[in-house]
């Protein structure tokens, strides 16, 4: 039997190595980095054919909140499937599609009245630029056509979302076919100079670059874009609320739209439903994706305020209406899985859960800061991170060259978790069904990640 699993492995690897190109991957790695076909996934655990098991400690890229093959949402999409599985939204309506954006407005601010969808995260966020640019042309604003985003963010990569987004490794090959873009320096707290000053006293300094920008240039910009909390592929870099709260004071005195880009911060990732919350505050235009199905179905909403909504609502022959659509947006299985996560959600009161969660976790990761190579050990809500760097006190990091994230890599599969470093930074983003044990095996994987990575 094991030699049988051991020829279906190795057929799978020299199958997927001739004809998958992978997403974000020096596909010559694979030389030396095995491939792994994963057979199937239970919890917080996948398996692969030769019946190794793997903590899943990066939720398959942040998507996954309840465990795979979650039976509950599994017994949802059935049901759907029996049936709809799709039907255009243009025109027509499901009602896994209404009760989606009834219930997201429900969790929103008062303000936020309007959903609109589209089918993954960049999407979303192309769509919410063009949302913003096109009411500003709606209602006589025609000079509003640029953008600010923070340095360090990361928003996609379509061209419109790589043209917010502020790290080299994703931007630089394309700079010359994006839209140009005001980068305002990110308040991000590992940057302090002085660890004796307060995370909230950083970030409120910080916000005065943004501040002077806006002031200078406000007739010409149509939105600030935001990852609320935390800068997700930007090496889990993390602020303090006030800078939200900040910067909405200082788009509604300037006219500029507020953009949350909550697709990988949102559903319970940083200790509340959404990041913004935080700061009660309300975004003109959120974006949300990833964890919204749970894991399950590709899907992302755009949620709105009247105002905005109304500014496209006029007759056909004044071509105001809003110009974005997608094929499959709203798709019918994946409003079932994200209703059915929704359902989890409130049934199992799972942000209240997460809190002790996210204690559990931040006693367990704390040790780290004692090691040397460890220049911070952060958290927000249920994102930890741990930033290696070749100087402690200095700060000053591993030469990228090194790809220190790779050993770190390596070493946890070796030890059954699958950890995906960010650069010099390992992060823990579990499924929240996550239980003591399997944190404290992470745990002392990740302890054994850094010491072989940094040695």
């Amino acid at each position: 039997m094991k030699k049988n699993k051991k020829k279906k492995l190795d057929e799978l690897v020299r199958r997927d190595l001739s004809s998958i190109w992978h997403p974000c991957t020096q596909m010559k790695d694979h030389e030396s980095i095995p491939m792994i076909p994963i057979r199937s996934g239970k919890g917080v655990w996948l398996y692969d054919y030769e019946d190794n098991k793997y903590i899943d400690a990066i939720s398959s890229w942040w998507v996954n909140l309840f465990g795979h093959s979650n039976s509950y949402i599994n017994s949802q999409i059935k049901r759907q499937l029996d049936n709809l599985e799709h039907v255009l939204l243009a025109g027509f309506s499901h009602e896994p599609a209404i009760n989606l954006a009834e219930r997201l407005i429900k969790l929103s601010p008062k303000d936020i009245k309007k959903c609109f969808f589209t089918d993954n995260g960049s999407s979303a966020i192309d769509a919410a630029m063009k949302m913003s640019f096109h009411f500003w042309k709606n209602v006589g604003y025609k000079k509003k056509r640029k953008f600010i985003a923070l340095s360090n963010s990361y928003h996609g990569e379509t061209l419109g979302s790589l043209s917010i987004s502020n790290i080299d490794l994703y931007k630089k090959t394309y700079t010359k076919i994006l839209k140009d873009t005001i980068i305002v320096p990110s308040p991000d707290c590992y940057n302090k100079l002085n660890d004796g000053v307060s995370d909230k006293d950083h970030t409120s300094k910080m916000f005065k670059h943004m501040e002077e920008i806006v002031e200078k240039k406000h007739e010409e910009i149509c939105a600030i874009i935001i990852e609320p909390l935390v800068q997700c592929a930007g090496y889990m870099r993390m602020y303090h609320p006030v800078y939200l709260k900040l910067l909405r004071e200082l788009c509604d005195k300037y006219n500029v739209h507020l953009i949350a880009d909550e697709i990988a911060v949102g559903f319970g990732r940083t200790g509340t439903m959404f990041g913004y919350e935080q700061a009660k505050i309300t975004p003109d235009i959120i974006c949300l994706s990833k964890g919204i199905t749970g894991g399950y179905l590709t899907l992302s909403t755009i949620l709105t305020t009247n105002l905005i909504y109304k500014a496209f609502y006029d007759e056909y022959i004044k071509l105001n209406a809003f110009l974005h659509s997608h094929s499959y947006s709203g798709n019918a299985l994946a409003c079932s899985a994200a209703n059915a996560t929704l359902d989890l959600f409130a049934k199992k009161n799972i942000i209240q859960k997460n809190k002790s969660t996210a204690k559990y976790i931040n006693e367990k990761f704390s040790k780290f800061k004692e090691l040397d190579y460890v220049s911070d050990v952060r958290q927000t809500g249920m994102i930890t991170a741990v930033e290696l760097a070749k100087d402690k006190k200095s700060k000053k990091p591993y030469n990228w060259k090194e790809r220190r994230g790779i050993k770190a890599y390596k070493f946890g599969l070796e030890n059954n978790v699958i950890l995906r470093p960010l650069g010099n930074v390992i992060y823990f983003m579990p499924p929240y069904i996550i239980n003591k044990s399997e944190i404290n095996h992470v745990v002392d994987v990740v302890e054994g990640a850094i010491k072989f990575a940094t040695k």
